[in-house]
């Protein structure tokens, strides 16, 4: 039997492409911008200007060309699917989605309506962001998240996590982050006692997930889960 390979790409063997912050704080693994993070390949792209500050804070004001042609390049080199390593990028799913032509998904929290339907009625999906200031209805609403959704950000800490990342420091300690992290989960749970999920909108947050569900006893979804899932769409495995 003849086995003919199909070309039609320059680069083969990842799916994802990510679109980067231009940023230099540590990406520890388990953050999405550290490529020992994935058991698959992935395509990296860099947005030069898109510093932390400028799209959490400024809603990435200006920035929206400079995304649609990084996304457009990761197209054209091989991917097939885009996601980001921000889920403040929500603002522009619609703008990419309905640019690169292949699946996209921008945002940890547009898994919320569907984490939402799993779990009992009288339960709801918390939401730990690291700039709850900056985390607008617009954020939510493209992102299918209810705009009374129960949501908490380290940046009422005013601790390590949101300080490094969004100041774009070099150094971080890893374990006042990680403390960061539980604080502001017992902050949620203690406003809103019917969590039943906990769902992470920072990206950079997925390195703490494990302690978060030790602590809690709760499910707790990120972006690992989310692109992993994303990527299994892309490439499902094969049986047999």
């Amino acid at each position: 039997m003849t086995r003919i390979a199909k070309g039609g790409k320059a680069v083969y063997g990842a799916s994802i492409g990510v679109l980067m912050l231009d940023a230099r704080f540590p990406r520890i693994p388990g953050d999405i911008g550290n490529a020992g993070t994935w058991p698959f390949p992935v395509h990296y792209r860099v947005v030069l200007g898109a510093s932390p500050e400028r799209v959490v804070r400024q809603r990435a004001s200006g920035l929206g060309n400079a995304f649609l042609d990084a996304a457009r390049d990761l197209v054209a080199i091989g991917c097939d699917g885009i996601t980001t390593n921000c889920g403040f990028l929500s603002l522009i799913q619609s703008d990419l989605a309905d640019t690169v032509g292949v699946p996209v998904a921008t945002s940890s929290l547009m898994q919320y309506p569907m984490i939402q339907a799993m779990l009992p009625p009288a339960r709801r999906v918390g939401v730990l962001t690291i700039s709850a200031e900056s985390l607008t209805e617009q954020h939510l609403e493209a992102a299918g998240v209810p705009l009374d959704a129960p949501v908490v950000g380290t940046d009422e800490l005013g601790g390590e996590f949101t300080r490094v990342l969004l100041g774009n420091k070099e150094r971080l300690d890893v374990d006042a982050a990680e403390r960061d992290l539980l604080q502001a989960t017992d902050t949620l749970l203690h406003r809103h006692p019917n969590i039943g999920a906990i769902l992470l909108e920072c990206t950079n947050m997925t390195p703490y997930s494990a302690v978060i569900a030790d602590r809690t006893r709760l499910p707790v979804f990120d972006m690992y889960g989310f692109i992993s899932w994303f990527q299994m769409g892309l490439k499902p495995r094969r049986f047999g």
